[in-house]
């Protein structure tokens, strides 16, 4: 959520920002409602003064023994006039803080402007794509030869974008998942956390979820409950409503949970194999800390997540996203794409953001400074570390041989009991 002094301050300023968002955003609408609410505001004070004066007045009069029937009126009008005072100013508020839940975060300086992604900056790549002397095959096609991904039966469980995975795709999944967690935790200082799977309402409106991306979300429809679409809801929102001491900043957080998703609007793209699935596993690396240090922490935190594909040895590029392309909450954001030999492309693995102060104000998340002063709001950021079936479709199609096997990377071989190639021999 925006400061709403940015609305009385620097409107202009905020409207041109905003503009680089794809979107029109109510800032007209906001600007009068509060420009409204302030003189409200500022004629219930004043008759507040004056009730007050009346009640002092009516009490000389009652102690000199003389008449106060018609003060007594004119503060019972008065009374009257500052309750309707506030009944309005309460819908005035609620109006006003509606409004402000559906306008984006404003993009950082740094953040190329543009409407889509071809407006994105390849700020570094690592690694080379692998070279075939055959023609590679999608991951569908080597995990449905190889018995360890089973689409037809996820559909029939659930429905479409449900994938069952069997044996060595089931093994490398759970291999992969303790793989990220003990990178994150042994080497990169983030605490390990198993947070809740269904949070309510005030959780996915903490981190920007609700009200605006409630079709892309799954509910239980008898309770206040939501299925998670990232652990960066439950992690972010475990300080909401506390004050934090500056010493106890920066926190490392990470998680791995499944992740449900609609995927609302995203008919007839990825329909094939798991890239795009409903439900799906994810490492999770969450930051809460100061805004002075918040976008060293954004490299930081960026470079952890890179550093799981170059331990897996998988060819990535690490992209900084235009103002038309960031996601809702993010002022700035670097997404990491993995090679997919079989789209001959690179596809996104992992999206690594600072939200500054944007979800803190949602979730009145704050730090108290060492040296004393004013409470301030944290900064939060967010990334993903990595999606973990991702990883998976990349290793099958970057590590696949010939004869239909698949190697796979060194690192992850210790996490699968020494199996160095799926298809060789069953995998314990």
């Amino acid at each position: 959520m925006l400061d709403i002094r940015l609305f009385r301050e620097k409107p202009e300023e905020l409207k041109i920002a905003l503009e680089t968002r794809n979107g029109f955003f109510p800032v007209e609408d906001i600007i009068g409602l509060d420009s409204r609410r302030r003189e409200i505001l500022t004629r219930t004070d004043e008759l507040r003064s004056e009730r007050n004066q009346g009640s002092r007045e009516i009490a000389e009069l009652r102690k000199k023994g003389e008449d106060a029937t018609e003060l007594m009126e004119q503060m019972r009008i008065t009374g009257e006039e500052i309750r309707e005072n506030d009944e309005q100013l309460a819908e005035l508020e609620g109006r006003i803080q509606s409004l402000l839940l559906e306008i984006p975060n404003l993009p950082h300086d740094s953040v190329p402007v543009g409407a889509d992604e071809s407006f994105n900056k390849v700020v570094r790549s690592w690694g080379e794509p692998p070279v075939f002397d055959f023609e590679p095959l999608p991951h569908w096609d080597i995990g449905e030869s190889l018995g360890i991904m089973d689409f037809e039966r996820g559909v029939r469980l659930a429905e479409s974008r449900f994938t069952v995975l069997k044996g060595a795709g089931a093994r490398l999944e759970r291999a992969l998942i303790n793989f990220m967690l003990d990178i994150h935790t042994r080497e990169h200082s983030f605490v390990e956390v198993q947070p809740p799977f269904l949070v309510n309402s005030d959780t996915m409106k903490g981190t920007g979820q609700l009200p605006k991306f409630a079709e892309d979300l799954y509910s239980c429809s008898s309770d206040d409950l939501w299925m998670i679409p990232t652990a960066e809801v439950p992690l972010t929102n475990l300080h909401r409503g506390e004050i934090i001491p500056e010493e106890e900043l920066p926190l490392y957080l990470t998680a791995y949970t499944p992740c449900f998703r609609r995927e609302a609007g995203s008919h007839g793209r990825d329909v094939r194999g798991m890239l795009r699935q409903h439900q799906f596993d994810k490492v999770e690396l969450v930051k809460i800390c100061s805004p002075e240090s918040s976008y060293g922490e954004l490299e930081s935190l960026t470079t952890s997540a890179e550093e799981i594909l170059k331990r897996l040895e998988l060819p990535f590029r690490t992209v900084l996203l235009s103002t038309g392309d960031m996601g809702f909450a993010a002022s700035k954001t670097y997404d990491i794409e993995v090679w997919l030999p079989s789209q001959e492309k690179y596809r996104e693995i992992s999206s690594c953001s600072n939200c500054e102060d944007f979800q803190a104000r949602r979730m009145n998340t704050r730090y108290r400074p060492k040296g004393g002063g004013k409470v301030q709001f944290v900064h939060t950021l967010n990334g993903s570390g990595i999606a973990v079936g991702r990883c998976l479709i990349a290793i099958l199609e970057n590590y696949q041989n010939r004869d239909g096997t698949v190697s796979l990377p060194k690192a992850i071989v210790p996490y699968m009991d020494g199996v160095e190639v799926i298809g060789e021999r069953p995998i314990p």
